[in-house]
């Protein structure tokens, strides 16, 4: 009589080397990635779907800028100057007779570069202006809130015309003025939360094992304020379009010749009543784009803290459980 062996199957515990190993994890049953969960959140919301959608195409169009606009950005026709949208040009032109929609696709990797320098720029000084008011010694953290409430106050359009006089109109000027005046603002409203969290027992006891003071504010304080930095840095980058757009129509931000919405919107405003269409195309695209990035960080909040989202927090903890049975064999 021939015996029949039972196939072993995947959940079934194996022996290799005399050690016995628990079932094999499949690819399938494998728990999503944080990142992926997050996104997955921010998909299920009306909202959040309409901002990932605008976000998505204004990063897709400026990587195509990069090689490729409708007409090339310098062709101009004198003869035909402020031209009603047609199959060669779907916006129409500007007052030197340049296609509107190459201008507003190249302008795009311009406002996109703008934004990520001033939310790096501004997070920078954030943080560190962050850790000076949480630091242990007294004297520092009160000196820093006293020169960031004195220097929240001043304007950042009267910032950048102080760094326009030695830099001249340029995307540094708009970079530099929004960094330094979200950054100011952005360590005034994370400092309540950083204070708690510098406060709170397990830092103590932290400072107490011998860990530094730089080591404790990055490893505690800083994942406490992370929904803050989301938040602020969403606000931050919608603020910068609308600040390069206001900063290039007084003349001290893009300068003439680069692509970008404001400057766009700069040579246009002056015939909107002659000529509308030609101010609503990147009056349009502004509003949008700064919809989405207001939008996202509120969205990106909710999503990415576990307390706020059962689909983060199942995912984690599906995760400590798998990391626990690596360690037990």
């Amino acid at each position: 009589m021939s015996m029949q062996t039972t196939p072993r199957s995947a959940a079934q515990p194996s022996r290799r080397n005399g050690r016995q190993t628990g079932p094999q994890t499949t690819p399938q049953s494998r728990p999503r990635s944080g990142v992926r969960t997050i996104l997955a959140t921010i998909w299920r919301r009306g909202e959040g779907r309409y901002a990932l959608v605008i976000l998505s195409l204004w990063i897709l169009t400026a990587a195509i800028s990069l090689v490729w606009t409708p007409r090339p950005l310098l062709e101009t026709d004198g003869y035909h100057v402020w031209q009603a949208p047609s199959a060669a040009h779907p916006l129409g032109t500007d007052g030197s007779g340049a296609d509107v929609l190459s201008w507003l696709i190249a302008g795009a990797r311009t406002d996109l570069l703008i934004v990520i320098l001033t939310i790096a720029v501004s997070t920078a000084i954030g943080l560190l202006l962050v850790a000076a008011m949480t630091a242990r010694a007294t004297a520092l953290a009160s000196t820093t809130v006293v020169v960031v409430d004195a220097l929240i106050s001043i304007p950042t359009v009267l910032l950048a015309l102080i760094l326009a006089v030695p830099l001249g109109a340029s995307i540094m000027v708009v970079v530099l003025a929004c960094g330094l005046g979200y950054g100011l603002n952005l360590a005034r409203v994370a400092r309540p939360a950083a204070l708690l969290a510098a406060r709170s027992p397990y830092v103590e006891s932290a400072r107490a094992a011998g860990a530094g003071a730089w080591w404790t504010f990055t490893r505690h304080v800083v994942p406490n304020v992370t929904p803050v930095l989301l938040v602020q840095a969403s606000l931050s980058a919608g603020t910068a379009v609308l600040a390069e757009s206001g900063l290039t129509y007084l003349g001290i931000g893009v300068p003439s010749g680069v692509p970008s919405w404001g400057r766009s919107l700069a040579t246009s405003v002056t015939f909107i009543n002659v000529y509308p269409l030609t101010v609503l195309w990147p009056g349009l695209v502004v509003t949008l784009v700064v919809i989405a990035l207001n939008i996202m960080g509120d969205v990106l909040r909710d999503a990415a803290d576990p307390l706020t989202n059962p689909a983060l927090r199942a995912g984690s903890t599906t995760d400590a459980d798998s990391t626990g049975k690596e360690d037990l064999r």
